[in-house]
């Protein structure tokens, strides 16, 4: 077996790591975070919330179950760089058709392995998010530090329109009839191969959404028109929807003023629900704000408390934001669930419309389906405003 190719990670604070390369031969910089999910490592890389961002997994050991064309959230890694503990040597899955190194090298990728990903971990959450380089190929350490200090700051920078599709578009990526009745709209009967009834058109902002969003959409009734997040609300009329729904996405949630104006001209005439970026996008366009967290919350097991049904659901998170519940005083939407790690707020409800948020992710399943009824709670939203109920 050859030896690898030594890799370095350099933090903006000085603190150097250095390890093994695969993936591409390259040198990039970008904000280094963790994930502390066990499985998922390619609906991570392939996540648009990531772009800009060097992800490290908590994990020991990524790569054991290779690559498959099915799980990618969309067309290719939007990350910057990937930091491992231990890639696997073998790669052993009937749906794999390459090795997660030859993924990475495929689309232009740095990685790195034999880092002490629990001491970066540490480091992370004591200090905070940090930039970062990432590179494969020979650098000194001062040199890899300059870099990543020079690098721009996450906060206060638009990656949507990095991500975004730029011009509307049906969602027909997957057959409906594939999928069980678990996931049929309330009032559809059926085997398992009964398509459920799209009766309901919902606009979709692409804000950077993963593919698993339209198709749980899709599986929950809707027939999903897909729009870019530059979109404008006379644009959306136009298609005669009859709700809307917004996205997860990258960046700085308070850098979009132009999604703030077209959210709110949206809010007083559709349903709308909102996961993730598209949660904070609502909470600016009822004229709340949002901040920075110190390390963000990413993985699988994230506990969330229902503040109206005192449910507890485990959700699936990847967000380095939050909405500041004292910006919400006085404005027409309420809090209603929070992260019982730290507090932050997870959901909104508009007091008088049919529009509601999360911060974190009903459409990823790492284990628990804790909050897939949320697209059957829009199904049904919809469905009221149809008929004239609210």
């Amino acid at each position: 077996m050859p030896v690898p190719k030594p890799a370095i990670l350099a933090l903006e604070d000085g603190s150097v790591f250095r390890g093994a390369a695969f993936g591409a031969e390259a040198t990039i910089a970008g904000e280094c975070v963790f994930n502390t999910s066990m499985t998922g490592y390619q609906e991570i890389l392939t996540d648009p919330s990531y772009f800009g961002q060097i992800v490290t997994m908590t994990a020991p050991q990524i790569g054991n179950y290779g690559i498959n064309l099915e799980d990618e959230e969309s067309s290719a890694p939007k990350c910057s760089g990937f930091v491992v503990r231990e890639i696997s040597p073998v790669v052993s899955n009937w749906r794999s058709t390459m090795s997660l190194g030859d993924y990475l090298a495929k689309y232009g990728i740095p990685g790195i392995s034999e880092v002490d990903t629990r001491a970066l971990t540490k480091k992370l959450r004591v200090d905070g998010a940090m930039k970062s380089c990432l590179s494969t190929l020979p650098l000194t350490d001062a040199e890899a530090v300059a870099l990543a200090s020079d690098w721009r700051d996450m906060a206060g920078s638009d990656y949507v329109k990095d991500v975004s599709c730029k011009e509307p578009f049906q969602w027909r990526g997957d057959d409906a009839a594939r999928f069980n009745t678990q996931y049929l709209p309330v009032g559809t009967t059926g085997g398992a191969t009964t398509t459920p009834v799209r009766k309901f058109k919902v606009a979709a902002f692409d804000y950077g959404a993963k593919y698993t969003i339209f198709r749980k959409l899709v599986r929950h009734g809707f027939e999903v028109h897909v729009f870019p997040a530059t979109a404008t609300a006379a644009q959306v009329r136009e298609y005669g929807v009859d709700a809307v729904f917004l996205s997860n996405g990258p960046g700085d949630p308070a850098a979009l003023p132009y999604i703030h104006q077209t959210v709110s001209g949206l809010l007083p005439e559709y349903p709308i629900f909102g996961i993730c970026l598209g949660h904070q996008m609502l909470t600016h366009a009822v004229g709340g704000t949002t901040f920075k967290l110190k390390f963000g919350h990413r993985g699988g097991n994230q506990p969330v408390k229902n503040l109206e049904t005192g449910k507890v659901s485990i959700t699936a998170q990847n967000h380095g934001f939050a909405t500041d519940p004292k910006s919400l005083e006085k404005r027409s939407a309420v809090v209603t669930e929070i992260n019982l790690n730290d507090q932050t707020v997870e959901g909104l409800r508009h007091k008088e419309l049919p529009v509601f948020s999360v911060q974190y992710h009903p459409e990823a399943a790492p284990g628990p389906n804790d909050a897939d009824p949320l697209f059957e709670d829009f199904y049904r939203l919809v469905e009221k405003r149809k008929a004239g109920k609210i």
